[in-house]
């Protein structure tokens, strides 16, 4: 059985589950979770505007181009790298409250999270993504996989009246595994459209007094955390200077040296599609506490990290923004060990 052991974002990567764009589609079934997590600034009539449906398709084949250059990148470092199982993305899924289509398997990130020895399917915040865990339960040995309880996700879940909270409400345990970073016996959640106080709560409870669950309030509200703090390594921190400051700066990380990234240089994107900021450039993978990957434009980013002594490898992903996804989004780390 293959091994599964992760302790923090930054130890020597051995395996990792690379997505895929299989399927890939923006949810036809345009409900008040998809209008609340994904598109919040929209007005109800700009959102049923927004197109949905499968991607086109250059953007499929660029993209699965990209990835299989990606796969054999990470092979080349000696790195395992699986892919998801293919779902329907179209089949309807519901529990009784409503019913929704499906979206991708292209950010495993969002989905799994490997902690220690364990592989939690997250309570997942966007009812699309509520059963993408199916794609990923395979890879894993059933005594280290495990599911964390659905959630009812009603509409009294989401609330987007006041756009300076969460649009994510606190009525039952809810969260995307990429609120989650991992250091060591250290855990930060990120409080957002993502992810709430009971998934923190519930997260703490099952982890038990082996770890401990540091909440991360009023820094990014809109999705997930490592678009905006990404350690690096023991005590070196990257940071987003548009969100973070020393005023917000989350007490764990205090004493941790801070480097500042540049700003992004732009990539394409289609706009309507749903994209990510443009700081998704700041999504970066590390192969081990020297080797990170980094999306090829960002050569400002990666001339900081060389000032700390971190050489980055350029990855292609021309719709790395379109699909919300740069290189730590779309891998999910199964095996990170010192050899």
């Amino acid at each position: 059985m293959k091994k599964i052991s992760v302790h923090n974002e930054w130890d020597p990567l051995k395996r990792v589950i690379l997505g895929t764009i299989d399927q890939a589609r923006v949810p036809t079934i345009k409900d008040k979770s998809l209008h609340c997590i994904n598109y919040p600034h929209h007005s109800h009539e700009v959102f049923l505007k927004m197109p949905s449906g499968y991607y086109p398709d250059y953007v499929f084949e660029e993209t699965r181009e990209d990835l299989e250059v990606l796969a054999e990148q990470l092979e080349n470092f000696g790195i395992e790298v699986l892919r998801p199982q293919m779902i329907d993305t179209s089949e309807i899924e519901g529990n009784g409250h409503w019913s929704v289509d499906g979206y991708y398997t292209y950010c495993p990130r969002d989905t799994i999270v490997a902690i220690g020895d364990k592989v939690i399917a997250s309570p997942m915040v966007l009812r699309h993504r509520q059963h993408e865990y199916k794609a990923y339960k395979n890879l894993i040995p059933s005594e280290n996989w495990f599911e964390a309880p659905r959630p009812q996700l009603t509409d009294d879940m989401y609330d987007r009246t006041n756009l300076s909270n969460p649009t994510l409400m606190n009525d039952e345990p809810a969260f995307d595994a990429a609120n989650i970073l991992k250091c060591n016996d250290d855990l930060i959640f990120l409080i957002s459209n993502t992810g709430n106080e009971r998934g923190a709560e519930w997260l703490q409870q099952y982890l038990g007094d082996n770890y401990r669950v540091h909440i991360v309030k009023d820094v990014y509200l809109d999705m997930h955390i490592d678009t905006t703090f990404l350690p690096l390594r023991e005590g070196l921190l990257l940071c987003n200077p548009e969100r973070v400051n020393q005023d917000n700066m989350p007490p764990f990380f205090k004493n941790w040296d801070i480097v500042w990234s540049p700003d992004m240089i732009e990539s394409q994107f289609m706009e309507d599609w749903c994209p990510s900021s443009k700081w998704i450039g700041m999504n970066i993978l590390s192969i081990s506490p020297e080797i990170v990957l980094v999306e090829e434009h960002q050569t400002p980013l990666m001339k900081e990290l060389h000032k700390y002594g971190i050489e980055s490898v350029p990855v292609r992903l021309r719709h790395s923004r379109t699909l919300g996804g740069g290189p730590h989004c779309i891998t999910s780390d199964l095996l990170r060990e010192i050899v």
